[in-house]
């Protein structure tokens, strides 16, 4: 499985809002600016965040982008699904119940399911606090509130 650069610069560009939280809506210029993302590129991803409802946006002279809701309530695996479609390492795992026609005697299939099961596990544990968390302690006494 590879994460395209859709799902990086998601998960890029809301940490950098989670970071912002209190600062009220931030300009995706600004945004773009200080992660050295295209602004263009940005504005293709924001679509699937806005429709999705992590997104909040106010348009105007103090428009801009803000999460929905607080960074410890979401996931990098939310994130990565909503941008990359499936986890699933193999497409027999991408639709419940499974519709390929040899699950029921493939010998490979738990392997699979194991190592589906450990992304997600391991991708649903951490939120975009955690990540701004861990940041801040390998910073350490460079934080500055």
């Amino acid at each position: 499985m590879k994460i395209s650069t859709k799902g990086r610069y998601a998960l890029r560009m809301l940490i950098d809002l989670a970071e912002r939280q209190n600062d009220g809506y931030v300009a995706l210029k600004d945004i773009a600016e200080r992660q050295g993302v295209s602004k263009k590129y940005l504005e293709q991803i924001i679509p699937m965040l806005n429709n999705s409802g992590i997104l909040r946006a106010n348009r105007g002279s103090q428009g801009g982008y803000r999460l929905a809701k607080p960074a410890k309530e979401y996931t990098v695996g939310e994130i990565l699904r909503l941008t990359e479609g499936s986890l699933a390492p193999v497409a027999c795992l991408e639709h419940q119940p499974i519709e390929c026609e040899r699950s029921a005697e493939c010998v490979t299939l738990p392997v699979w399911q194991g190592l589906y099961k450990v992304v997600c596990d391991y991708l649903d544990s951490i939120t975009l606090q955690d990540i701004i968390d861990k940041q801040r302690e390998k910073s350490g006494s460079d934080y500055v509130v």
